[in-house]
């Protein structure tokens, strides 16, 4: 598989026009993976479009490449987003990076009454910004078209407020009902979802930090009308919930 590029403003090339990659990205082309001349590359915007090209000069501040073909691909219909609570260490930023790669289409950082980690001041924007870093990265290694967006990190009362526009999914291995048991009106990937109650409705996961949610934040996003659900009989890291439940929401949607 060719190797995949992005580029931070919108892409307008097309057949026989040039993209230029600057900055970072032409010193990761071409001074990390090596890229020489007459090599065939992708590279994409973050927002659809999506060019196939080969590389006709290749310096670790400039990369030049001939664009082949041009697509613009889709947002999915209805969105995916991650609300994971800050957690120790790195698991938070595992959990950003793996749904990444398995396709979520934005990430909110949610401080819970029983994470370790705290954002405030300037570590607040940092960490949306190392958020951001880690998103990017991991869309550009999936080849993704799409990044997802990472937002500014919510309380429990705005992410209770959520439940009347999106399907909230609380993540609870207390939970009685299973996610797989939820039924979130499949369809297809291309933005033709049928089926079910909830067609046309974004789905939210809510994922707490390795303390787990706290019993007043789970009866307050319950009441404002999100579902707890469970993944199985065992209990997940705060680093493999999101992701193993949004392989059962891609497939639920018909994504997979």
């Amino acid at each position: 598989m060719a190797l995949h590029f992005l580029v931070d403003a919108p892409l307008g090339a097309t057949p026989g026009s040039t993209v230029e990659l600057t900055g970072a990205e032409a010193h990761h082309a071409a001074g990390v993976r090596r890229v020489r001349a007459g090599e065939a590359v992708t590279v994409g915007d973050g927002a659809g479009v999506w060019l196939e090209g080969v590389v006709v000069a290749a310096d670790p501040k400039l990369v030049r490449i001939e664009v082949v073909s041009r697509a613009e691909r889709p947002a999915p219909a209805r969105r995916v987003t991650l609300v994971q609570a800050l957690a120790k260490g790195d698991r938070d930023e595992l959990a950003v990076q793996a749904c990444t790669e398995l396709g979520i289409d934005a990430i909110v950082p949610w401080q819970a009454a029983r994470s370790v980690s705290r954002w405030s001041g300037p570590k607040l924007e940092r960490g949306v910004q190392r958020w951001t870093t880690i998103a990017r990265e991991a869309a550009k290694q999936a080849h993704r078209a799409w990044l997802p967006v990472v937002e500014a990190p919510v309380t429990t009362n705005e992410l209770a407020a959520r439940c009347s526009s999106e399907r909230v999914l609380v993540l609870e291995p207390t939970a009685s009902e299973r996610l797989s048991d939820v039924d979130l009106g499949g369809g297809s990937a291309g933005g033709d979802d049928s089926g079910g109650n909830d067609t046309g409705v974004d789905v939210t996961i809510v994922v707490g930090p390795e303390g787990g949610i706290a019993p007043e934040e789970l009866d307050a996003l319950c009441a404002a009308g999100a579902i707890a659900v469970r993944l199985g009989d065992t209990v997940l890291r705060t680093s493999t919930a999101g992701p193993a439940a949004l392989g059962v929401v891609n497939v639920a949607l018909g994504r997979w």
